[in-house]
């Protein structure tokens, strides 16, 4: 890990053959990130990719995402998410 300025962080994962990856701590902690949050993924034409954190609407909101979401739709993340 390495840290490029006071608010930039830098951090190498490696991709799963079933295309998962790990999210580091510092990362996480700088996303302000728990287990059930959403990440969106934004992929410029130059290859570089933004990752933000998605800040739910309410529950309409989820149901309309859950179906696209059916990877992590098993009890364990449901039980992370309303601990928040």
């Amino acid at each position: 890990m390495q840290t490029l300025l006071e608010n930039e962080v830098l951090a190498v994962a490696k991709i799963t053959a079933k295309g998962q990856t790990t999210i580091r701590h510092e990362v996480r902690a700088a996303l302000q990130v728990a287990p059930g949050d959403l990440l969106a993924w934004e992929v410029g034409a130059d290859g570089t990719a933004t990752v933000r954190r998605v800040q739910p609407r309410g529950l309409e909101y989820l149901r309309a995402v859950e179906g696209t979401l059916s990877e992590w739709s098993g009890t364990a993340d449901d039980e992370a998410y309303r601990k928040r």
